[in-house]
């Protein structure tokens, strides 16, 4: 099978390399830079409806199309996947969101967002000091981890040889996630879905895995409670454990 992995926002596809060398060799990894980030800086996006095309359109060109398609997206990167899913544009297999959120801010009714000014303070730190901020939120998502040192010093080498990333997309992506609420859609996913969350999250509460489960069918929800934004840095070998189980029970055993 094969797995598209879809970074966050500000990030670029070197945030999941600590993963790639642990994963089984049935697994064919795909890592995918959004437009404006990573080798694509000098590309952008405007919204939503275009990073999800321009996530189709990658999905697409990719070979062996007769293999299961699943997609990973991690918090801003999950919503062009939920999209994708919702508007059942590809044949997908499976979908897994880690840290992610239909609905990033709070609003009446729905306390598992946060304000919105979490986002523009983060912003304003991309702005003012791209790498310091980037330095400072790794060293965050793998504080108290075993490995956690040396997967940072590794991580933020890879990350920041990659160009900043693009200004407009750096604001569109900022847009999406104060203005996206996806919680009624949820519902028109019809492929198996695990979500993971950290129960240290500052930016998505795991509050909403008791919540999950009203808006759409049965997801796998799976809680790292000592961890943080990135549980697949800070706890790498458990985070792969939960998707080798959730594929192996949900696509392996029907391809």
């Amino acid at each position: 099978m094969r797995c598209v992995f879809v970074h966050g926002w500000g990030m670029n596809r070197q945030v999941w390399q600590p993963l790639v060398d642990k994963l089984p060799s049935w697994i064919e990894v795909e890592l995918i830079d959004l437009p404006g980030h990573g080798s694509r800086y000098q590309e952008s996006f405007r919204n939503l409806d275009e990073l999800s095309d321009d996530l189709e359109k990658i999905c697409l060109k990719l070979p062996g199309n007769d293999l299961p398609l699943v997609m990973v997206g991690w918090s801003l990167g999950a919503l062009p996947c939920m999209k994708v899913a919702i508007e059942a544009r590809l044949d997908l297999s499976a979908l897994m969101f880690v840290s992610s959120n239909p609905c990033f801010v709070s609003k009446k009714g729905w306390a598992y967002g946060v304000e919105s000014q979490v986002f523009e303070q983060f912003a304003q730190s991309l702005k003012d000091d791209f790498s310091g901020t980037i330095r400072r939120f790794l060293s965050l998502q793998v504080k108290g981890s075993d490995s956690g040192r040396a997967v940072l010093r590794e991580l933020r080498e890879k990350i920041l040889q990659q160009e900043k990333p693009d200004k407009t997309s750096l604001d569109a992506g900022l847009d999406i996630l104060k203005q996206t609420d996806l919680r009624l859609q949820l519902s028109e996913i019809t492929q198996p879905v695990c979500w993971m969350l950290g129960g240290q999250d500052g930016l998505v509460k795991s509050e909403l895995a008791d919540v999950l489960g009203d808006l759409m069918t049965q997801p796998e929800v799976k809680v790292f409670n000592k961890a943080g934004h990135a549980p697949f840095l800070s706890h790498a070998d458990e985070f792969i454990q939960q998707l080798v189980s959730f594929l192996s029970n949900n696509v392996l055993k029907n391809s």
